[in-house]
């Protein structure tokens, strides 16, 4: 039988994917776990594998092409099927249910309590728990501190299979890895509520574990009920909203009419103008004060009203005209080039916007001279296993400063301040759809060839969408480096829950005065972006002097 494939939610934030590849065409055959194609997510190009067998009987998208979430993408059936009903059945099923209802309205009075009764079940199921089936539910878990969805990326086991409380069921996509959602309990596998590549919402519930031959459709009836009521009062609310419409409109009316109620007129004139459908506003007052009296309106010629105003405006219009100016004519078009939002950037506009508006940020800059540092750097990648970049060093410093200025080693918690006695240094990342910041760990106690390999591991990563959570999580402190592209000094969004976020600058040689004169120097611009709800002006200030001290004297990051 001809089954459909839908889009599958890879990501959290995923709300469609685009089609990168077909790696297979209509005709052909599809085993189990074969490559059909690639989509493109918010944070990778993904394999989508297909869980059915059967020839591949029809192809919606192109490549290249973005399609919504659960939307069909292909189907696959035996050979020569005709699937044209299918698609349409998808497409509606909202449309196959409202003949029940008409029906349902047409029956006779008699007929209604039989409909009340056939209410009764769909209640008495709404309060059937897993208990009293003797099953387990199995939910998406929460797997990271920023999830809000997960993506089946593989299931493990199929309906009917036997589980082990320790068995691992299914692999388990998040915003930024893979990992797997165990089973803990014994029984048969009675339902799989997801395709590989959809999404389910944390405490959703994806699978049911339970002795063979279980019902569990009371189980799995109780959320449509919920759905469907809560559908009604959408839609009640839209018809509240529609039917309150035009009554405001009505109401609006009556205003627009009474514009001439403050024009001084005795009611003669008024009651006449009204009868004429003259407009007052328009009618000059030969009265005392401008008053307008019956005559007034008799005498009154609407034509003259615009007459006067074009003789009048020809004399300006004249006088306008003593110069002109000849522009030549130019001929452009009007181009612009749309493109879609992709989940990483959205995640990451979601994250930066809820910092920025919930932390308190502020700003201190502070000018570094360079000069010893470059000379250190010059001096240890002569030993050096790796080369040592000044990102490295600054890392190495960021860590040494912080153990002795803790305050902007925190965090805020909202009832409390985290001081973190350990230096977990985020690194700021780019890549091709947005940043990433993998994190340091324990900096201060790391030499700084040591800090090197790391932080070119993590960009390696990075750049192949490989990071785990272990390698994300867990920052206390975050740097950010545009000095390679030149950038003299920028101020940075904090990095939440950490409490600042130092924004490094490029190594511009400038005049300096040393010893009363000026000479050549080598200055590096930091910036400390605060959270002012944990770290004050003075306590920032503090730091970024210590971590000057500290560049300018590598020497002391080696004692």
């Amino acid at each position: 039988m001809a089954e459909v494939v839908k889009m599958p939610k890879m990501s959290d934030t995923m709300t469609e994917g685009v089609i990168a590849k077909w790696h297979k065409k209509v005709g052909d055959k599809v085993n189990s776990g074969d490559l059909i194609a690639e989509v493109e997510t918010d944070k990778a190009t993904m394999d989508f594998e297909s869980y059915q067998e059967g020839t591949l009987l029809y192809i919606g998208p192109k490549e290249g092409d973005a399609v919504p979430v659960d939307s069909v993408i292909a189907v696959l059936g035996d050979e020569g099927e005709d699937y044209e009903a299918l698609l349409k059945e998808d497409g509606g099923s909202e449309k196959k249910e409202a003949p029940k209802d008409d029906k349902a309205e047409g029956k006779e009075s008699k007929d209604a309590p039989a409909e009340k009764a056939g209410e009764a079940p769909a209640e008495a199921v709404s309060d059937v728990t897993a208990e009293d089936l003797g099953v387990t539910v199995i939910t998406m878990p929460l797997l990271s501190d920023t999830m809000t969805e997960g993506v089946i990326a593989q299931w493990n086991f199929k309906v009917g299979d036997t589980i082990k409380s320790d068995d691992a069921i299914a692999d388990v996509d998040t915003d930024k890895a893979t990992m797997e959602v165990t089973a803990y309990a014994d029984g048969t596998l009675l339902y799989v509520g997801l395709e590989a590549g959809q999404a389910a919402k944390v405490n959703d519930i994806i699978a049911i574990v339970g002795p063979a031959g279980t019902d569990v459709t009371p189980l799995l009836n109780q959320k449509p009920a919920a759905a469907k009521s809560a559908d009604k009062n959408e839609e009640s609310k839209k018809e509240e909203s529609k039917s309150a419409a035009p009554a405001a409109k009505e109401e609006a009316a009556p205003a627009a009419s009474s514009d001439d109620s403050r024009v001084k007129a005795s009611p003669l004139a008024r009651k006449i103008a009204k009868d004429k459908g003259i407009d007052l506003n328009q009618v000059k007052g030969s009265a005392e004060n401008g008053r307008i009296v019956k005559k007034d309106v008799e005498n009154f010629t609407p034509s003259a009203a615009p007459a006067a105003a074009a003789s009048t405006a020809a004399p300006v219009a004249q006088a306008g005209e003593t110069k002109t100016i000849s522009l030549p004519t130019y001929v452009g078009e009007e181009r612009f080039t749309e493109k879609p939002v992709n989940q990483m950037r959205k995640t990451i506009a979601r994250r930066l916007s809820e910092s920025l508006f919930t932390a308190p940020h502020f700003y201190l800059t502070i000018s570094v001279d360079m000069d010893n540092a470059m000379a250190a750097r010059a001096q240890i990648n002569e030993v050096a296993p790796v080369k040592v970049s000044f990102n490295d060093i600054v890392i190495k410093a960021v860590a040494i400063a912080l153990k002795q200025h803790p305050a902007v080693n925190s965090s805020w918690l909202g009832d409390k301040i985290r001081y973190n006695e350990h230096t977990n240094i985020g690194v700021a990342i780019a890549v091709e759809d947005g940043l990433l910041v993998p994190v340091v760990r324990f900096a201060d106690g790391k030499s700084l060839s040591h800090i090197s390999a790391e932080v070119k591991d993590f960009a390696q990563k990075a750049k192949n969408k490989k990071l785990q959570p272990s390698d994300w999580e867990g920052s206390t402190f975050t740097v950010s480096n545009l000095g390679m592209f030149g950038i003299d000094e920028f101020t940075s969004i904090i990095n939440s829950p950490d409490g600042a976020i130092l924004s490094v600058g490029a190594i511009h040689q400038v005049p300096v005065v040393k010893n009363g004169a000026v000479v050549p120097g080598n200055v590096m611009k930091l910036t400390l972006g605060c959270d002012h709800r944990v770290v004050d002006g003075a306590t920032g200030a503090q730091f970024l002097q210590t971590l000057k001290a500290l560049l300018e004297a590598p020497i002391r990051l080696l004692a």
